[in-house]
């Protein structure tokens, strides 16, 4: 069985966990929103606004004076930030020639009084690429400032890291467990041709058919799969499974395993014993454009109280499918 084994982390600077800019010295030719969409920058050949030439992320006017531009990014929860990708793409030209970056974890909104702590040193930009960069501070940061030497574009922002979950915020609540608002990731999964693993934890509903998890067609009797893991060990009570606006394409069934694991195993470990997990469904047939809901009554998963974490792995049986969710009980 092939496999795609993640280390994959969450893009904390994702507009769809409420992360947001909320402060940007200058947008005169594109405005700074679009630096956080989640979508690949694209380029619209002959696309002219007011502005001038219409381009996909964030864009400052020429400086006139000495300084340089920079944005504040409010994320939506806090966290630590290992990756960081900044991405120049279409922008070629008009890019900066250097960033740096810096975050701080304040209760109130950043002011001139702030201490910002680097992330990251001033870094040398190219035209029309993506630079990727470790963080040089793991602290938890809920604040980000971009700066960018002494102006220009830059289409993407990601910030790939760990939401910091508050101690206790969900004793005894009932939540949807594969959220990634509640601490949710991506183990690992086989195939992610079409749409990323990563949407499928996503919060809210999907918007089209690119925001899901979608494979490439399979051939012959394998099947496709993703391991989640929970921010927290639960009790499962209820699942969904979402295929809308997958119609041709959606997953003629699917199976639901499920495991306690310790947090000594890599996920390449965690993935080769996957198949030996515990069934919730062996089999559950699925449907197009729907959304199916289950209730767990005879699964109790009381062996996983004292556990570190506890994973969860999907199977889908002929193609791919949007989104689930499993509402829970943390312990």
């Amino acid at each position: 069985m092939k496999k795609f084994i993640s280390a994959k982390m969450i893009n904390l600077a994702d507009p769809r966990i409420g992360s947001k800019v909320i402060f940007k010295t200058d947008d005169f030719f594109a405005a700074a929103h679009r630096i956080l969409n989640i979508e690949t920058p694209v380029f619209k050949d002959g696309l002219f606004d007011k502005h001038g030439k219409w381009m996909d992320g964030w864009e400052t006017r020429r400086r006139r004076s000495k300084g340089f531009d920079y944005l504040i990014l409010k994320l939506g929860k806090p966290g630590k930030i290992f990756d960081i990708d900044i991405d120049t793409t279409h922008f070629n030209g008009n890019h900066p020639t250097h960033a740096s970056l810096e975050g701080c974890l304040s209760k109130t909104k950043p002011n001139k009084k702030t201490k910002w702590i680097s992330l990251l040193s001033k870094k040398k930009l190219g035209p029309s690429r993506n630079h990727s960069f470790k963080s040089n501070n793991k602290s938890v940061f809920n604040y980000i400032r971009l700066n960018i030497f002494p102006d220009g574009g830059v289409a993407r922002l990601r910030l790939y890291g760990k939401i910091e979950m508050e101690k206790n915020f969900l004793n005894n609540k009932t939540i949807n467990l594969t959220s990634v608002l509640n601490g949710a990731s991506i183990i690992g999964c086989n195939n992610e041709h079409f749409g990323r693993a990563e949407n499928i934890i996503a919060p809210g509903k999907g918007k089209n058919m690119g925001d899901g998890w979608e494979t490439r067609r399979s051939r012959g009797k394998n099947f496709d799969w993703l391991i989640i893991k929970f921010g927290k060990p639960g009790l499962i009570k209820k699942l969904e499974i979402d295929t809308h606006h997958f119609k041709g394409n959606y997953p003629d069934s699917c199976s639901i395993q499920t495991a306690s694991i310790s947090k000594d195993l890599s996920n390449k470990s965690i993935v080769n014993n996957s198949k030996n997990w515990k069934f919730i469904f062996k089999k559950y047939l699925l449907f197009y454009n729907s959304k199916l809901s289950e209730k767990i009554i005879s699964y109790s998963w009381n062996n996983i109280i004292n556990k570190d974490e506890a994973i969860y792995c999907l199977g889908c049986y002929k193609s791919s499918e949007k989104t689930w969710q499993l509402l829970s009980q943390y312990m």
